[in-house]
């Protein structure tokens, strides 16, 4: 009976194995050049941003592990190399899934103390757990408010944003490109995953944008954590949603409303279209709700 248990469990772990790499083996990796050195990479997940000079690449997310040598493919295209530094704009694992495989080609990481934090330790968010990332995997470089890297003579400003998506978010800002790379703070044209779990919030995700619309202009070109490259206007409607939802909701708690009283399709009307993957207008209408009830 235990034999027949462990061989049960064994071909379950290979199954799920050859599932979550088989999802990814279509997947096609493209890129948008938005500068003479700055590109996007499209996958699945996370966009990742890359700066090419002749010395150096640097990576700013790195998606999920099966994917990551689709990505040192486009990489080598593109530059000719391979990416010797990388930044993590969060802790999730469509972000930061690759950290491992990069490290091993000598990448620096760089993030925010918190992402380090959760990933060095098991995460538990509702019925998800996440283990422990190896060693390897880990940020080696990290900080509590921001820094400010060069590659040759060009600027690279990262800057934490406090509980917004999660509790360890940054944003990455080429000043001389013009180019914000906003990490999951920005979901363009769909609804926000905010991981309450991690320590995000909605008044967080508000602020982020905010603090954004202080630093882009009408020609800043914004990489977005999930979606198509963006503007400073698209980032003016998402913030306006951000604040009308989170308005509603508020209301509805006033009024003496309950979670279960919420009706999604007011409060997130005139926005249908941003429903995507598993964040629909009763999950972010749920998320706000929770956000704004653990803050009484």
């Amino acid at each position: 009976m235990l034999r027949r248990v462990a061989i049960l469990s064994a071909l379950t772990v290979i199954q799920l194995s050859s599932f979550a790499q088989g999802r990814f083996d279509d997947v096609v990796i493209k890129d948008y050049k938005l500068t003479d050195n700055i590109y996007m990479l499209e996958g699945s997940g996370g966009n990742v941003g890359i700066y090419i000079n002749d010395d150096e690449v640097l990576m700013i997310d790195d998606q999920f592990a099966p994917l990551s040598d689709k990505l040192k493919a486009k990489i080598k295209e593109l530059s000719g190399g391979k990416t010797t530094r990388l930044i993590n704009t969060h802790w999730h694992g469509d972000h930061s899934g690759g950290n491992e495989n990069f490290a091993k080609d000598g990448a620096m990481i760089f993030a925010h103390e918190n992402v380090r934090g959760r990933m060095s330790k098991e995460v538990v968010r509702g019925d998800r757990v996440t283990p422990p990332s190896p060693d390897i995997a880990l940020p080696v470089v990290t900080f509590k408010e921001g820094m400010q890297l060069y590659i040759m003579d060009e600027p690279v400003i990262i800057t934490h944003v406090h509980r917004a998506h999660t509790d360890g978010d940054s944003f990455v800002f080429f000043p001389e490109s013009n180019v914000l790379h906003m990490g999951d703070c920005f979901f363009h044209k769909r609804f926000p995953f905010i991981d309450l779990n991690s320590g995000g919030s909605i008044d967080g995700v508000i602020s982020a944008a905010e603090a954004a619309l202080m630093l882009v202009d009408d020609n800043t070109q914004i990489i977005p954590g999930h979606g198509p490259m963006a503007t400073k206007s698209d980032l003016v409607i998402y913030h306006a949603f951000l604040t009308a939802t989170k308005n509603k909701v508020v209301d509805h708690i006033n009024n003496g409303g309950t979670l279960e009283s919420l009706d999604p399709s007011k409060i997130t009307e005139g926005y249908e279209a941003w429903t995507w993957g598993f964040i629909n207008a009763e999950k972010i209408s749920q998320t706000i709700f929770n956000s704004l009830s653990s803050e009484d």
